[in-house]
């Protein structure tokens, strides 16, 4: 590849096929589909591969797909991964293409991921004689819900035939402005595990309180019971407990038996997370016996922590250099957002990066997950041919 392929001729490709990238983007986002649920996004996709001359396998955990991508020879295998699900998330007023699904969006730019895989991959076969070895394409579903759609990819063994060398992936980022990347090295992305609490009292008529066990009251000692002691216990770790929903279904004058209580758990240590998983459940057990309730707790074990490659960052940076000049490539700090790429990077080599795609010239961009979430998009040619000269440099690379 070194001589034959510059960062310049990649560049010119993925700026000729830029209008398609996003025209399949606003494709997408307009008919976005939830985790698991994304049947009409992988026939699109498998479409387009297929369209192109590049080999496909669906069916990939339910309805993801992979496109196979072969050079001149047989050489080192690498991975580029997109998500292709959608969210629970009612699009705002304003777009030509906003969803047409009610209640389902792309607020997280999972189409504009699917579209920039596909952009790299399309200049990738254009390019297929000049290089060796072989570049997959996985449009990996449900990375919104719990297991992931990546442990589910990992479990059927779609990525042992060939086994990628290294998995990069890219994630949108309003706050970064479009034109730039950036890499973090090491632990990125914190695990995350869901936790349900359900706090059993004895209910009845508010106005006879001493023949109540009061789970609301139960549970407000618990939750602030539990906050103080995480904070003053936890210092500076890099740890997160939040509580996001609390239902108790009484009335006025009707105290329930019982109230549901849902939260998050993240770290970037999985140690401490083991440690976590069993004082939450013991210690809010002792809190509410303590007050005459019992409390059923349910830790649901989410995304490990995401660990980029340390060697394989390095690398992808200075690709990224090579691609859009130096000042263009910045530090990431740590994120307490999780990822299911985080799988991914237990078993094999990876470099999960984050793309600008805000513009400070329109002001502060919607942040993520939100009904008003776009992006910038000429910033998709920037991440597809990121993507596209990281997989050469590492094709070309000494086994």
């Amino acid at each position: 590849m070194e001589g034959r392929i510059t960062a310049q001729r990649v560049k010119a490709l993925v700026q000729a096929g830029h209008m398609d990238a996003v025209a399949i983007r606003r494709h997408l986002h307009a008919r976005p589909e939830l985790s698991f649920q994304e049947q009409e996004t992988g026939r699109y996709i498998a479409e387009r591969l297929r369209e192109w001359g590049i080999g496909v396998r669906t069916g990939i955990a339910g309805t993801g797909v992979i496109g196979v991508v072969k050079g001149a020879r047989p050489g080192r295998t690498v991975c580029l991964r997109a998500d292709i699900d959608a969210l629970p998330v009612q699009e705002a007023e304003g777009l030509p293409y906003r969803s047409q699904n009610p209640g389902v969006m792309h607020a997280c730019g999972h189409d504009a991921h699917t579209a920039m895989v596909l952009a790299a991959g399309r200049v990738l076969h254009a390019l297929r004689q000049e290089w060796d070895g072989t570049v997959l394409l996985l449009f990996q579903p449900g990375e919104e819900k719990i297991p992931g759609g990546a442990s589910l990819v990992l479990k059927e063994g779609a990525l042992r035939d060939p086994a990628p060398d290294a998995i990069i992936g890219q994630h949108v980022t309003p706050e970064l402005e479009v034109g730039k990347v950036g890499f973090h090295a090491g632990p990125f992305m914190a695990s995350s595990d869901e936790l349900y609490l359900t706090v059993k009292g004895k209910g009845g008529h508010a106005a006879q309180p001493e023949k109540l066990v009061d789970p609301i009251m139960v549970a407000a000692r618990l939750l602030l019971t539990l906050k103080e002691e995480f904070e003053a216990w936890r210092k500076d770790r890099q740890v997160v407990l939040g509580f996001g929903r609390v239902l108790a279904d009484g009335a006025t004058n009707v105290v329930p038996d019982e109230v549901k209580i849902a939260g998050t758990l993240r770290t970037f240590d999985e140690s401490l997370r083991a440690e976590l998983h069993q004082w939450l459940p013991r210690r809010a057990g002792e809190i509410c016996t303590a007050h005459g309730a019992a409390c059923e707790f349910e830790v649901r074990r989410g995304y490990p922590v995401l660990v980029n490659d340390g060697p394989l960052t390095v690398r992808m940076r200075r690709a990224a250099e090579e691609f859009l000049g130096p000042g263009q490539v910045v530090d990431m700090p740590r994120r307490m957002g999780s990822e299911d790429f985080a799988f991914y990077t237990q078993v094999m080599a990876g470099c999960f990066f984050r793309l600008g795609t805000g513009n400070p010239k329109k002001g502060p961009a919607p942040g993520l997950h939100t009904p008003a979430f776009n992006i910038a998009e000429e910033g998709m040619a920037i991440g597809a041919g990121v993507m596209a000269w990281g997989a050469l440099r590492e094709l070309g690379r000494s086994c």
